[in-house]
């Protein structure tokens, strides 16, 4: 059973993590796979790591090109529920013992289960499985199973990495379900141009002929306000946009920062508008009132605005669309479920750039000096682009590598224990008798049809 790949990926993920040259540093050297080769689609690293939250989008291009949701993605999650369904068959793996130091240089009955559990994913070549010490393979082999779980790849066995080594087997077969179930039905037309957040990574892949182009740092929503799944276009870029604050936050914050600091709105730049969008004197407002508001609040461009300089515009029934911060900290933070629902895109510009790339007249340069000149302005693009936003906790790249994600919404223990599909039976069939049989030649997996279903009721949609 293959299930986790080595090498060039390994390679090309840590550098998402870490930076280039650590990656370079430390991944090892491809080996030969088992099966057939698949394409890694890796680029050349520069060779200084990022320093900065916006450098480090730049540098996350040169990391893999292969994108994590294409035309490929339902069928390779269904063969990683298969080798994980052959797995659990046989017992699952062993739990790791949680009074015991992983760390280089250890030896002992612990170091030799440890290389166990990651033989059994192919983290720790099958060969070199053997032996109690906790040497250099078994180090490489900790760092790869950091990588594909997005934590920080140490070499050694700190609690986040003992707690995910210790997740069953079936709940990770459960995430790869989960998975596969949402991408049932999500109507989306891979064009040769297109956009997807994937929200438990929180990253933006820009792809272009199948390979990824840009890959952006985002902050997503938060688990009181969850940004939903969704399928649209990306319509137009707004430099230097205003922003219209919803009225759930409106009556949540604004009104009671108003009761405490009656100068709080001329503090932040913002001003009450009437339905027919005049300007109201605050000091005319009963803010005391608990009365739903009958105003719209909003916050002018410029400097200290929470869409900051760019908004990628994209229609869609929740609200929510991709735009600039002020609060840029954010993209520092391994914890990046920040937001009220919107995504924020660590270095924006650059990625507006790509979006503008067939609407003549709108380089970096040009974009730079239209937020430079002050004023809103609106571009429509020449070419739509479609977007996805997708909640995968569990999927399969290229080259075999799976990769585990934190379900921060709880969707996959919300996921309904639907009756197997057709597919599903056989592919659980074949686990049973130990082999890998992936579907016949020709026989593709199903093609979504309709529309996915948000991730939950989403509430509270601001820039935030």
């Amino acid at each position: 059973m293959r299930v986790a790949g080595t090498g060039a990926l390994f390679g090309a993920m840590l550098a998402l993590l870490t930076g280039p040259a650590l990656a370079q540093a430390v991944a090892p050297k491809p080996t030969a796979p088992a099966a057939a080769p698949k394409p890694s689609g890796q680029a050349t690293a520069p060779a200084r790591a990022p320093r900065t939250a916006a450098s480090r989008s730049a540098a996350a291009l040169a990391a893999t090109s292969e994108p994590i949701l294409d035309e490929g993605t339902y069928q390779r999650i269904s063969q990683a529920m298969l080798s994980y369904s052959a797995l659990q068959l046989r017992g699952g793996w062993p739990k790791m013992p949680a009074n015991v130091k992983f760390e280089p240089g250890a030896s002992g009955p612990h170091v030799a289960l440890l290389r166990q559990r990651l033989a059994l994913v192919d983290d720790l070549p099958a060969e070199k499985e053997a032996g109690d010490v906790y040497d250099e393979d078994l180090v490489e082999a900790v760092k790869r199973f950091q990588v594909r779980h997005a934590l920080e790849p140490t070499g050694s066995v700190n609690k986040k990495t003992l707690d995910a080594l210790n997740v069953p087997v079936q709940i990770r077969l459960r995430a790869l379900q989960a998975s596969l179930d949402r991408l049932v039905g999500m109507n989306f037309l891979f064009a040769q141009r297109y956009v997807v957040v994937n929200l438990p990574s929180t990253l933006v892949e820009a792809v272009a002929d199948g390979k990824v182009e840009r890959r952006h740092v985002v902050v997503v929503g938060s688990k009181a306000h969850p940004s939903p799944t969704l399928t649209t276009q990306i319509t137009s870029v707004i430099l230097n946009p205003t922003w219209t604050v919803p009225l759930s936050i409106t009556k949540n914050e604004i009104i009671p920062h108003m009761r405490r600091d009656p100068n709080y709105l001329a503090r932040m730049r913002m001003k009450v508008l009437d339905a027919n969008d005049r300007e109201i004197d605050p000091r005319s407002i009963n803010w005391a009132s608990d009365r739903a508001p009958n105003f719209n609040v909003r916050q002018d461009s410029g400097t200290g605005n929470a869409l900051g300089s760019v908004k990628i515009d994209m229609p869609n029934p929740y609200s929510v669309y991709m735009h600039d911060t002020n609060l840029k900290n954010f993209f520092d933070a391994d914890y990046r479920f920040l937001s009220h629902g919107c995504t924020r895109v660590d270095d924006v510009r650059a990625f507006a750039e790509w979006v503008l790339k067939d609407t003549p007249g709108w380089s970096r340069a040009q974009i730079d000096a239209g937020v430079a000149a002050g004023p809103r302005k609106d571009i429509r693009l020449t070419q739509k682009i479609p977007v996805a936003w997708v909640y995968l906790t569990g999927w399969m790249m290229k080259d075999g590598t799976i990769q585990f994600r934190d379900d921060i919404y709880g969707l996959d223990d919300d996921a309904p224990n639907a009756a197997p599909t057709a597919e599903q039976s056989a592919l659980l069939d074949a686990a049973r008798a130990g082999g890998f049989v992936p579907p016949p030649v020709g026989q593709a997996a199903p093609a979504p049809q309709r529309a996915a279903a948000p991730v939950r009721q989403v509430s509270n949609l601001d820039s935030q």
